[in-house]
Formats: structure tokens, C-alpha cells, sequence
């Protein structure tokens, strides 16, 4: 059976809320082989790059299985971009068609106007200056001849420096050939055709993406949120009966403090699986959502690189607050700044032994620094491994702060001050001192009408109840909000940049 091709055509292959937008899996298979005809008569060869540049909306996905079905590598670039991001990630992905909507691509244009060898620009649902209106193309939506999987190339957020394009193998296997992550979700969260998957964040991001194509794959139904809202993706669980959903601990934090009549409004009972991952969530958060909709709670971690993947379930996190889980896909190793492997409890760099292979595109120095002389690769994680196995995350290297010589984890502050009940967000960093190298600094966006002097004190009086002196902040700000992506990531180079200044 092909996936998406053998399911009924009937049957609701996605949906966006609010706008109320439903694609049949009909509707998906013909508009994707249509689009996927277009790319080729662009001269789109199996291999080739193409990238995409929309906000969530129901051409997204179409574009996304038009491009894996014609054995395309194809990049998805966030609609929050920059002009010169934009500009080198299409530079650096090489790609020869751009997909975009009306809604991005003036964006785009001006990205490449001073670009020698720009992409052939397509609008997806309507006309634009400088761009051909796919709708208007002239393609049937009979199969490609030599339909084979594509695979994604997505980028990595930039922690440090340029995003980076993280290149996957591409063999161009028959159309239908379900990768690993398929195979795992059944296995773990028992997705099939009677799943209903609400995806919160924007498809350009890899999970997002990915599930939502892993979901097709068992013929499931994904409701896709054009924006995330805490009280709406509780409405449309019970709207939809959701049974899946996959969130990140910044929409999981505001979910919960929501006051408790509010969430309690909401019939949830339809939700056999809320799945979480991109940054580690504080315990007493998972631990509050456990205890909110019962052990249904389950974490994976990993990165785009998929260099490894370790999961966990909600009796696994209570009895082990704190843990990502023991591994599925690629053996943990924790070494030390020389290469050295740590013992059990010890925190250093996590190494994966094993995992999917993969390289940064057009970046051999970074692909290096990935590995080490064992053929370990890293993305720069911080943590440990207990002595069952189980890996528990202290940081990212980049966030490490060094102060007076002494290692300070920012997450453990980060973590005590998300469960202040007047903190909304908070982003603990280091910011350079004349004697010490770094000291800790936080900033904190508070509850309505909270700030000023006394909550600062409040919130480090409270902060100094769990963690030793020498890992809080030397002081507190407070902003109205906070430097986070839609992914839920947040932009802790931005804070440093602005302090180093």
C-alpha cells in the first residue's frame, strides 16, 4: 500500500483551525501529484532542492508530500525569518523552486532580489509580483512515473552562528517505504487510522512536520492550529476528539497555569497520548500535567539530526523526575572536555554511539566537530546517565555559564522560577563580569500587573529555598515578553547579545 495513496479517499486528512479549512485524503493525494508534476515541469529532478516558505495553512502539507513523493530533498524555512535569512538558507540549500503564499512572499522577493542564480518563485494560493501562480499552472495529477521518497533537509535554529542544514541520506526508495519514525509511533503511542492529531506549532519546524507526515502514513485525520492558543487547543481537543497531541514545555507551562476552571471546562477524555519534546520540561510541570489527565504523558528527546532518540512514560517520569528517558535509537556515551568517559551520575557531554547518520550541509568544519575519533556525534547536549540507563539533560553546552570557574547549569533556575505562580517565562543566562567571567542574570516576563523590586526579591528568596547561592541570579528584569519562536524555542542569544553590549 502507498501511503497516503491507500487510504480512503473520504476520509479527512487535515484540518486548520480556526479557519475551519478540511483537505480529504482525496483532495491530498490529487493536489500533491498535481504540484509534484509542476515541480518536474520546472525541471525538478529526484535529488534535487526545493524549499517552502508559509505560514500554516492547507498548502503547506500539500507542497510538503508533492515534494517527498518526487523523491525531492526539500527544505522548509520559517515564515519569521529575516530577508538575509532567508537569503542564505535558500543560497545554502540550493534550491531551485521556492514554494510561498501571499502572506510571505514579499518576504522571499526581497530575500533574493540580489541573488545571481535566483530560485523560479511560486505562489500557492494566488498571484504575486515576480511569482507564477501555481493554481494557474497547467499539470494533471496523474503519478510521476518514478515517484520515490524525498526527505526533508531541515535547518537548525542557529544556537551559534549560521543555521545549519542537516542533510539526511537519500535513496530514493519506492513511494510507500515508511521511515523509522513511523514504525516507532505505532509502537510507542499506538497511532492508526481512527487517530485524531492536533499539531499546535508551525509545520516548518521538524516534529510538527514530520508527525504530521507520520499520521498520513496510518491514515489518521491531523488538525493543524494556525497559531497557537492555550484555551483553543483545549476547545478543539474536545471539538475534534483528539487523541494525540504533541506540545513543547513552553505551551505545556501555559496550558497549566491556566486557572483550574478554565482548563477543568474541557472534556479531555478523548486524549489517549500528549506527547512532548524540543527542551526539557521542569519536573513539577510534568508532574502537574500527570496528575491533571493521569499517566498518559509521554517525552522523547532528540534533535533534527535524529543523532539519538531516548523516550519515557509517565510512571517512568515520577519515578525518575527529571529523565528523557533510556534510548531507542543511538547508545549514550557522557565524556569530558578531553574525551574521556564519565562515570554513571557525572555530568558531560552527551555523545550518541550509533543513531541515523547525517552531515551539515556545505559545513564539513561543523560535521567534524560533531564527531569524535570513536565516530561519536553530539549536537552539544549537557547531562548524565544514571545506572539503569537513563539520561537526564543538565544543559546546552552554548548556555553553560562559567562563573568564577565554576560550572552553573541556567536551567535549573529557569525550572524553580516556571513554577512561581507570578512567572509567566523566564530565560536564565551569563552575561560577562570584569572579575568573575560570567555571572547569572534572568529575565523574567511576570503575571499581569506583577513587577518591580518586591517580586524580585519574592522570586529570588524563592529561588534560594532549592539551589545553592552560587547559581542564582545576580539580579532580575522583567519584560513584557520574551524572545521565543512559535516552536516554542527560546532566544537566549539574543538576551546574551544584548547584555554583552
Amino acid at each position: 500500500m502507498l501511503f497516503p495513496d491507500g487510504h480512503d479517499p473520504a476520509h479527512c486528512a487535515f484540518v486548520l483551525e480556526p479557519s475551519g479549512v478540511r483537505v480529504s485524503y482525496g483532495e491530498l493525494i490529487d493536489r500533491s501529484r498535481r504540484v509534484a508534476r509542476v515541480l518536474r515541469q520546472l525541471g525538478c529532478q529526484p535529488r534535487d532542492p526545493v524549499a517552502m516558505m508559509m505560514e500554516n495553512n492547507e498548502h503547506f502539507l500539500v507542497c510538503a508530500w508533492a515534494a517527498q513523493r518526487s523523491g525531492l530533498r526539500y527544505t522548509a524555512a520559517s515564515s519569521r525569518l529575516t530577508p538575509d535569512e532567508i537569503a542564505y538558507i535558500l543560497g545554502d540549500c540550493e534550491a531551485k523552486v521556492v514554494l510561498a503564499s501571499r502572506a510571505t512572499a514579499e518576504i522571499v522577493r526581497r530575500a533574493i532580489e540580489d541573488t545571481p542564480h535566483a530560485p523560479v518563485c511560486l505562489c500557492v494560493d494566488g498571484t504575486s509580483e515576480g511569482f507564477s501562480d501555481l493554481r494557474t499552472i497547467d499539470a494533471p495529477s496523474a503519478p510521476l512515473p518514478d515517484e520515490a521518497e524525498g526527505v526533508d533537509m531541515l535547518y537548525s535554529s542557529g544556537t551559534t552562528g549560521r543555521p545549519k542544514g542537516i542533510a539526511a541520506e537519500i535513496n530514493l526508495d519506492p513511494l510507500g517505504t515508511p521511515p523509522g519514525i513511523v514504525m516507532m509511533m505505532q509502537e510507542l503511542w499506538k497511532i492508526d487510522a481512527d487517530a485524531v492529531y492536533l499539531s499546535p506549532a508551525p509545520l516548518y519546524h521538524a516534529a510538527p512536520l514530520r508527525f504530521c507526515m507520520a499520521m498520513h502514513r496510518v491514515g489518521a485525520t491531523c488538525v493543524v492550529m494556525e497559531r497557537f492558543d492555550a484555551v483553543a487547543l483545549l476547545e478543539l481537543i474536545e471539538r475534534h476528539r483528539v487523541t494525540h497531541t504533541q506540545l513543547v514545555p513552553a505551551m505545556m507551562v501555559r496550558i497549566l497555569k491556566l486557572p483550574p476552571e478554565e482548563r477543568e471546562r474541557f472534556d479531555l477524555r478523548s486524549l489517549r497520548c500528549v506527547i512532548h519534546a524540543a527542551a526539557a520540561c521542569p519536573a513539577e510541570i510534568k508532574r502537574g500535567w500527570i496528575e491533571w489527565l493521569g499517566p498518559i504523558v509521554y517525552e522523547y528527546y532528540s534533535a533534527t539530526e535524529n543523532h539519538m532518540l531516548t523516550t519515557i512514560s509517565s510512571e517512568e517520569a515520577l519515578a525518575r523526575p527529571g529523565s528523557v528517558g533510556r534510548p531507542l535509537l543511538g547508545m549514550p556515551h557522557v565524556l569530558d572536555e578531553e574525551g574521556r568517559e564519565l562515570p554513571v551520575g557525572e555530568v558531560g557531554t552527551i555523545w550518541a554511539e550509533g543513531g541515523r547518520e547525517f552531515v551539515y550541509h556545505n559545513d564539513p568544519e561543523e560535521t567534524a566537530e560533531s564527531r569524535n575519533p570513536q565516530g561519536y556525534r553530539t549536537v552539544g547536549d549537557l547531562g548524565y546517565v544514571d545506572a539503569d540507563g537513563y539520561v537526564y539533560l543538565s544543559d546546552r553546552r552554548a548556555d553553560l555559564v562559567i562563573c568564577g570557574g565554576v560550572n552553573v547549569y541556567p536551567r535549573e533556575a529557569e525550572d524553580r522560577l516556571l513554577l512561581h505562580p507570578k512567572v509567566i517565562d523566564a530565560a536564565v543566562f551569563g552575561i560577562p563580569d570584569e572579575e568573575l567571567g560570567q555571572v547569572v542574570h534572568a529575565v523574567v516576563q511576570p503575571a499581569a500587573g506583577e513587577r518591580g523590586p518586591d517580586l524580585e526579591a519574592e522570586l529570588l528568596d524563592f529561588l534560594g529555598e532549592k539551589l545553592a547561592r552560587f547559581k542564582l541570579p545576580r539580579a532580575i528584569d522583567f519584560r513584557d515578553e520574551l524572545p521565543r519562536h512559535p516552536t516554542g524555542k527560546l532566544y537566549k542569544r539574543l538576551l546574551r547579545d544584548e547584555y554583552a553590549r
